[in-house]
């Protein structure tokens, strides 16, 4: 893109090719100023691109599980128009460096020259599923979401979320597309993952501090904006089952705690998140409207917009109106729960009534002008929502300079200073639940890499051989079948029988190390008692639980959330009232002896 001068000697874009320095293009004026003048020379057409947020692989990489739908870059673009992508697939830093200022020059080609908007799911954790988290990219490697919440120090989240924030900027994402408020009162639920926990008031002091690390006090061009979700709060999902599937189509309410899941939110508001996603599922018996949230006016106008006043931009959970289908494999299906009964065109009406600024997951801005063109939606509502995304364009400076330096971007992503700090934010995430430091020289490992592990003594092949165990184990789930229903780990949080019995008997044979990734709030009563030593980990590289195992390294992280007794205490509990569990084994807020590893 041509930088031009102004006659007094100011750079500026010169983004509609004329040669003319117009008002949206003068980088000393009011953001509002700026985007008056360019919604004044948008078509109809523009607008509802606008509105659109896709998905995009950069260059060809199209993975065979959602690439076989995904147009390319060009065609998104050049073609539809579309200035707002959500990054799937990320290669290393100087490759998503290069591709964010080749899809920018695109853009920057098409007439009035409206700069993309990048933005992503977490992709500084452990945890890949193609629907909610992604790795890969080199990013420096922290805990997972919740391990922020186990760790509960806002200044360190905020320093480690700013790292995240120049990571993401470095390569060209704009948007974050997190943090979640959802509060984990229902530990059967698969996401519990990436929040912050089960109790409010930690989760909205973390919320808020993972916000400012990101955005900085107020949105600029040094900013990652945060796309907060899911309102009004995902967490009490119906017998814990996932909204991105029918059987988790409904939030329930039987205690009545519907201000208790407003809070994170409250929290989110107050630091200025620039961005709220619904959520898929229908608040059901809230008092709020039996439709899924992103179709409903009573949570986006009624509680979003007027009794909390927000008026930033507002997209939908994905393909929440259309599916995708993936030829030869499946059809992946729209989650417009409540609303299945009308029209694509009908539902597409009902979102934009409720107050939705963007479609997201959609590519077909036609789905817009159908619902103008109809009279059902009048140009002056679209305009409203066209101000609110060009304003955080504005604010990020991505008019001004959407670029980046593919050289810096590789210095910057994965350095030095941090993996060391995501590393740091892994250890203080670690929670000793129960037991003593090991001691043992000759060790046997189920989970661990070998090569980590031959620092702190002899590796050996047989239990027998050793005189300490160290196990690693995933929170217990239950398998389903499905395209993306796999990935999401739900159901029973009991270890099944037969492997309670090999796990207990290698704990009588030799003194054992348990250290539980808890994706979800495992129940671990049966073996609690038989553990050396009991850690739980949210997301942390073998060295740093080792570590912790033989006490070089203090445990100062405690539970996020409750952990259960048992699946019976987890059934008969409500959904959405937190620390509602019948004797759970260890309370949220658990922590060993401080300043010790045992």
């Amino acid at each position: 893109m041509l930088t031009l001068r102004h006659h007094d000697g100011t750079p500026f874009r010169d983004l509609n090719h004329n040669g003319t320095m117009e008002p949206y293009e003068d980088p000393r004026l009011p953001v509002e100023e700026r985007v008056e003048d360019l919604v004044s020379r948008m078509t109809l057409a523009e607008k509802a691109a606008l509105m659109c947020h896709g998905r995009m692989f950069a260059g060809n990489a199209r993975p065979a599980l959602l690439g076989a739908t995904v147009p390319s870059g060009a065609e998104l673009i050049t073609e539809r128009g579309l200035t707002a992508f959500a990054m799937m697939a990320v290669p290393d830093a100087r490759t998503m460096a290069g591709w964010n200022n080749h899809v920018q020059d695109l853009a920057a080609a098409e007439r009035l020259g409206i700069p993309v908007t990048l933005s992503s799911d977490p992709r500084h954790g452990f945890n890949a599923n193609p629907a909610t988290a992604h790795i890969g990219g080199g990013f420096s490697t922290g805990p997972e979401p919740i391990g922020l919440g186990a760790a509960d120090d806002p200044a360190l989240v905020e320093e480690y979320a700013a790292l995240i924030g120049r990571e993401l900027r470095a390569v060209g994402i704009r948007v974050a597309l997190h943090p979640m408020a959802d509060l984990a009162t229902e530990p059967r639920w698969p996401r519990i993952n990436g929040t912050f926990g089960e109790d409010p008031e930690r989760v909205a002091r973390t919320l808020a501090a993972y916000i400012r690390g990101l955005q900085g006090e107020r949105i600029g061009p040094d900013s990652v904006a945060c796309m907060t979700k899911h309102f009004p709060g995902n967490g009490p999902q119906e017998r814990g089952e996932e909204s991105h599937f029918a059987a988790g189509r409904r939030l329930v309410y039987p205690g009545g705690a519907l201000e208790t899941h407003l809070r994170p939110f409250e929290a989110a508001f107050a630091a200025g998140t620039a961005q709220i996603m619904p959520a898929y599922a229908i608040p059901s018996g809230s008092g709020l409207s039996e439709v899924g949230a992103n179709f409903n006016r009573d949570v986006i106008t009624d509680l979003l917009r007027e009794r909390y006043g927000f008026d930033g931009v507002v997209c939908t959970d994905f393909n929440a109106i259309t599916g995708m289908e993936v030829p030869g494999v499946a059809t992946l299906p729209p989650r417009n729960w409540g609303v299945e009964h009308l029209s694509v065109a009908e539902q597409v009406v009902l979102t934009l009534d409720a107050g939705a600024d963007q479609l997201g997951g959609e590519t077909d801005p036609e789905l817009i002008l159908t619902a103008v063109r109809s009279g059902a939606v009048s140009e002056a509502r679209i305009d409203d929502s066209v101000r609110r995304i060009l304003r955080d364009k504005f604010r990020l400076g991505l008019f001004d300079d959407p670029y980046v330096d593919p050289e810096a971007a590789e210095r910057e992503v994965g350095a030095p200073t941090g993996r060391a700090l995501g590393r740091k934010v892994q250890r203080r995430s670690l929670v000793h639940l129960a037991g003593r430091a090991a001691t043992g020289t000759r060790l046997y490992l189920e989970g661990v890499s070998p090569e980590a592990a031959a620092r702190y003594g002899t590796v050996v092949e047989r239990p027998e051989e050793a005189d300490l165990a160290v196990v690693r184990l995933r929170a217990p789930y239950e398998q389903r079948e499905g395209l993306l229903e796999r990935y999401f780990h739900g159901g029973s949080l009991e270890f099944p029988p037969a492997e309670v019995a090999r796990l207990t008997a290698l704990a009588a044979a030799v003194p054992t190390v348990f250290a539980v990734h808890l994706e979800r709030p495992a129940v671990l009563t049966p073996l609690a008692p038989h553990a050396a030593l009991l850690i739980g980990e949210f997301g942390a590289d073998d060295e740093v639980v080792l570590d912790a195992a033989f006490g070089r390294e203090a445990m100062t992280g405690s539970l996020p959330f409750d952990l259960p007794s048992s699946d019976a205490a987890v059934a008969a509990a409500r959904e959405d009232v937190p620390f509602d569990t019948r004797d759970p084994l260890f309370r949220c807020g658990h922590r060993g002896p401080a300043g010790t590893a045992g």
